[in-house]
């Protein structure tokens, strides 16, 4: 889960990283009177979850009050990667001497932390490593020791940074480690991390990811989360009803399964039948009624779903129990759309009668099921 930028920023100064002065506002009204109470040249910055926002010219520097005003109505209300800048930032103007980069995320290979530092700031760190990746100085931090003084200082001296701040930037680390376990985050990072012209150190942008499989442990930060760059519409309600669903859009064949990798298969074998799928939905091992309802209305929100392939294994749920509740659902379905099944395993052949005093078609294998939601679409 991404947070925005301004809200990085007040978790990095609640564990003691300096950030410029600054305010979110949605209007230029607004921009204008934190711009006034900031005082002297203020940096307007959208606030959308995706990069990329300066090129985009989503961040422009203003010498007063007007002049915040006049660039918060050229932002505001911009396209910036398909998402639309709703809010800004209004920060204090920094006189920067120079730009690093410090990042710490997680080695998923190495199953460690990583402590990312280098003098290479202000740009996409992903260029740096590509093109000199010698300024880029990487160290693998083990979670069960947590980050040690040595690690922090192989990584200022390996990463062509100003040796003279090394305690300073050692801060920085030790701190940003800190919030970065406190709030289960994936990614915090500071690009640039500032040295100012008065030789402060200062995070002049945030960011910071939050593992999704932790958010019940912070109800505060969950509530941060908005339909934008991370989900759709359709993938926030999922969500919230605790449903495993990805909206691929642009498909025309819903799919359904019980277990991730029986409905990625499914997805691959509606593909090679000739049918694109619109989505990934895993109804789970304990699949009731009511959740396989939930998840027929789910997937067919997309109006460009035109069936749905349901693929099931009755190992943990019963095929009779999810053929109760597609029979439920799809008769209380106001857009009816061709559905077939493919049910093998506990109460199958109970299912399959229940099945046949319906609309819905049954089939016995998976190849046999995708081919026959091909034909159907294709003719509805």
């Amino acid at each position: 889960m991404k947070i925005h930028e301004y809200q990085a920023k007040e978790l990095f100064a609640k564990h003691g990283i300096p950030v410029p002065p600054g305010r979110v506002a949605t209007t230029p009204d607004e921009v204008e009177a934190v711009a006034r109470e900031i005082g002297g040249r203020v940096v307007v910055k959208a606030q959308v979850h995706v990069g990329g926002r300066g090129k985009a010219g989503g961040i422009k520097l203003a010498d007063d009050p007007a002049d915040a005003r006049a660039k918060a109505e050229a932002i505001l209300g911009m396209d910036i990667k398909g998402l639309t800048v709703q809010k800004v930032l209004v920060t204090q103007a920094i006189d920067i001497a120079e730009e690093y980069y410090l990042g710490i995320t997680l080695d998923r290979d190495a199953r460690m932390h990583v402590l990312i530092l280098s003098a290479a700031g202000g740009i996409d760190i992903e260029e740096v490593a590509k093109a000199t990746p010698e300024k880029i100085a990487r160290v693998n931090i083990d979670p069960l020791i947590g980050m040690q003084g040595f690690q922090i200082k192989k990584a200022i001296y390996g990463s062509g940074v100003d040796i003279s701040k090394g305690r300073q930037i050692a801060d920085f680390a030790r701190k940003l480690y800190d919030c970065y376990l406190a709030v289960d985050s994936s990614l915090a990072e500071i690009n640039p991390l500032v040295i100012t012209t008065d030789g402060e150190l200062m995070a002049l942008d945030a960011k910071i990811n939050l593992d999704d499989n932790a958010l019940h442990r912070h109800p505060d930060l969950e509530k941060l989360r908005e339909v934008g760059a991370d989900l759709d519409a359709i993938e926030a309600q999922a969500q919230d009803m605790h449903i495993a669903y990805v909206h691929l859009g642009g498909g025309s064949i819903g799919v359904m399964g019980n277990g991730a990798g029986l409905v990625m298969n499914t997805m691959d074998v509606v593909s090679r039948a000739g049918g694109k799928p619109n989505n990934f939905l895993d109804i789970g091992g304990a699949a009731t009624p009511e959740v396989v309802e939930k998840s027929f209305n789910l997937i067919l929100q997309d109006p460009a779903v035109k069936g749905i392939f349901l693929n099931v294994f009755g190992g943990i749920v019963r095929c009779d129990v999810v053929a109760e509740g597609m029979i439920k659902a799809y008769t209380h379905l106001s857009r009816k759309v061709p559905v077939v099944l493919r049910m093998t395993g506990t109460n199958e052949d109970k299912a399959k009668e229940m099945l046949e005093k319906t609309e819905l078609v049954y089939a016995p294998t998976t190849e046999e099921g995708a081919a026959k939601i091909v034909e159907l679409v294709g003719k509805a």
